[in-house]
């Protein structure tokens, strides 16, 4: 880098915008323990007991019309200030996610949620994400909707991630196989940079109609509606960029961008993600 742009060295890099780096010889590790307890501390749930999931299954959150109204400011800013630790922190983006969809009118029930969000993290303060070194590179997705999952206007809530030799890259919640390929074109492009080429890159979902519908052309003129998305994935498929393959739902990683887990369930997937505690590591 020096050989392309003014600089200078200040040692190894340890924090970058909020976020910690810890390196080894063998890994990476980053979380934002420090930023998560300053935004505790904010709030002032310290002292209150941790929460073993971020929400419980038995959430439903809605509009709540006769609901009691709470502060919009201090709402939102406990949003906003949550919304940062999306960056190491994918286990609480459903979650966070989910909560942001009542700022324009809050009520108490959304900011018992928010709290217990608060209470989740102060349990986990150390927990990020870690970055084993690795020779050689693979590059795997898994994609998922939860059909009309949200209870408010019956949307379906779609996630998908990304692992690079098996540690979480990427993650967010949108529309799922199509915008997923998407991201991973990006990431592609972000790895040739690094003189790294990779093709038959697999992505795991759970609906087979998205996976028959790359496959057979003549499935199309059935789906009229949504033929260029997938005239685009199956194109990719015949090249041989991609590969799809099924992944049964009990081993869906995305079900933490989509739906309420219980515990269970919900720590499985975080340790598949490579999410572990710094303090243990």
């Amino acid at each position: 880098m020096k050989s392309e742009f003014e600089m200078s060295m200040m040692g190894e890099l340890k924090f970058f915008l909020g976020l910690q780096i810890k390196q080894a010889k063998d890994s990476i590790f980053i979380n934002q323990a420090k930023y998560t307890k300053e935004l505790i501390k904010r709030f002032g749930m310290e002292n209150n007991k941790p929460s073993r999931t971020p929400m419980s299954t038995n959430t439903k959150l809605h509009k709540d019309e006769k609901g009691k109204l709470i502060d919009e400011k201090f709402y939102r800013s406990m949003i906003r200030s949550l919304s940062y630790l999306i960056a190491s922190r994918s286990d609480i983006m459903f979650s966070i996610c989910l909560c942001a969809r009542f700022q324009s009118c809050p009520k108490e029930p959304h900011l018992y949620v928010v709290k217990r969000i608060l209470k989740y993290l102060n349990g986990t303060l150390h927990l990020g994400l870690w970055y084993p070194r690795n020779t050689s590179f693979s590059l795997c997705s898994y994609s998922d909707a939860d059909f009309v999952g949200s209870i408010i206007d019956r949307k379906s809530i779609l996630g998908t991630c990304q692992l690079l030799v098996q540690s979480l890259v990427s993650w967010s919640e949108y529309v799922a196989v199509g915008l997923c390929y998407s991201q991973i074109l990006w990431t592609k492009q972000q790895l040739r940079d690094f003189e790294v080429s990779l093709d038959h890159i697999l992505i795991k979902c759970d609906n087979t109609s998205e996976i028959n519908l790359t496959k057979n052309p003549i499935q199309h003129s059935r789906t009229k509606h949504i033929d260029i998305r997938h005239y685009f994935i199956r194109d990719h498929v015949l090249n041989g960029d991609i590969v799809l393959e099924f992944m049964d739902t009990n081993n869906q990683l995305t079900d933490i961008f989509t739906k309420h887990l219980n515990e269970e369930i919900f720590n499985f997937i975080k340790r598949e993600l490579g999410m572990l505690d710094g303090v243990i590591c």
